[in-house]
């Protein structure tokens, strides 16, 4: 074999083995949301935290993604320590977990949960930017690697159900937490980014994306679409626990749409339309799709709809990360994931507030608020999407 060859080898082994150890760490992470997701506000719920509280504490993480995540992610991508920083804030989180369990008042949750989600909600933009940057370097995609974060999804979310059939739903914090230190552990095992070139590093500091009109559009879409989701994560498994649904079945609904979702990023290599056009087709699917919710479907019924999640969430993200990965600057990556994360974070902080107040009143209703965010969305990229198909960079 000639050195070239060897060469080559070797570069397709060290690809395979990031993307093993990525998709690994994603698989622990979002495994963590499986858990978290369909089953923290029914926790809330069993300890007797009511609705509006509630819609507080689940905001706690939103909120900290437009206040402190972008500066944590900027500061960690200057000083070249993703990986020891995602490795230190999942620690915390799983140690900040531990306490939480140990509470029952609604103040001391919101204050020890903000403090949590701190540490813990930049873990998820901050690996999408270290993926981003190992991916641009083995020339991997992303979809296939992210999918198994979406696969662990469904696995906790399934496992989560059915032991709550038979633990009571107060305890069920302590999964949350067991899955939360397995994560930390895996994180170890991430490998250290090269060094970006300096020179390239000096072309321009992060916080130019914030005055490119195109980028901005790109974020506006996206808080628009993501955060039309706040509804759902904040009272779909209240909402279903009330009709009747067990423990298994609420699982089996949320991963009927995590299913989609893999679909979509299973089969995102090969898609040829443009990354303004994918996100267009998701932010319709937003608009229709809690349509469809707020007419309180029957669960056959609903079991479709959740597979409309493969484009309110799945087409909306890859569309927006094929937007940062074409026209952003490697040494920036991280950071305008964070922006991004941050615009989202906001949106949803208010409109899971907001939510609270309406789902009380309302009932399930607040999916007609949801359904215009996603339909604004789609506005706001369909103003933009040709000069998005023609840019090669939004922050020239």
């Amino acid at each position: 074999m000639d050195i070239e060859s060897q060469t080559s080898t070797s570069a397709q082994l060290r690809g395979r083995r990031f993307a093993r150890r990525v998709g690994l760490f994603y698989a622990s992470i979002v495994g963590v949301g499986g858990i978290y997701l369909p089953f923290f506000p029914v926790w809330l719920r069993a300890i007797g935290i009511d609705p509006y509280w509630i819609g507080l504490i689940t905001a706690a993480p939103a909120i900290s993604r437009f206040t402190v995540l972008p500066p944590i992610t900027a500061a960690a991508e200057r000083r070249q320590m993703l990986r020891g920083a995602i490795i230190a804030m999942a620690f915390l989180s799983a140690f900040g977990f531990v306490l939480l369990g140990l509470l029952h008042q609604p103040l001391a949750i919101l204050i020890v949960f903000a403090l949590i989600a701190c540490v813990w909600t930049p873990l998820t933009p901050m690996t999408d930017g270290y993926t981003l940057k190992g991916l641009q370097r083995h020339r991997l995609d992303y979809g296939p690697l992210r999918l198994w974060g979406s696969a662990a999804f469904i696995a906790t979310a399934l496992g989560c159900g059915w032991l709550a059939d038979f633990i009571a739903a107060r305890h069920l914090i302590w999964i949350v937490v067991a899955a939360a230190f397995v994560s930390a552990l895996i994180a170890l095992r991430l490998e250290p980014l090269e060094r970006p070139d300096m020179r390239a590093r000096s072309l321009m500091r992060a916080n130019a994306l914030l005055r490119q009109p195109l980028f901005i559009a790109i974020m506006a879409t996206a808080a628009l679409v993501q955060g039309s989701h706040a509804a759902y994560y904040s009272f779909a498994s209240i909402s279903w626990q009330a009709a009747g649904l067990r423990g298994l079945t609420i699982a089996m609904l949320w991963s009927i749409g995590v299913i989609a979702e893999i679909a979509v990023f299973a089969l995102s290599p090969r898609f040829t339309l443009s990354p303004a056009l994918i996100v267009a087709i998701g932010a319709s699917g937003a608009a229709l799709r809690w349509f469809i919710t707020a007419q309180e479907p029957p669960v056959a019924v609903l079991a479709v709809v959740q597979l409309m999640h493969g484009l309110s969430f799945g087409m909306t993200h890859i569309g927006t990360v094929l937007l940062l990965a074409r026209s952003v600057p490697h040494h920036v990556l991280a950071s305008a994931q964070g922006y991004l994360t941050a615009a989202i974070g906001f949106t949803s902080s208010v409109m899971m507030i907001v939510s609270g107040l309406i789902y009380a009143r309302a009932g399930l209703h607040v999916y007609y608020a949801m359904s215009a965010m996603g339909l604004m969305g789609l506005i706001v990229i369909a103003s933009v999407r040709a000069r998005l198909d023609r840019a090669r960079t939004i922050t020239a």
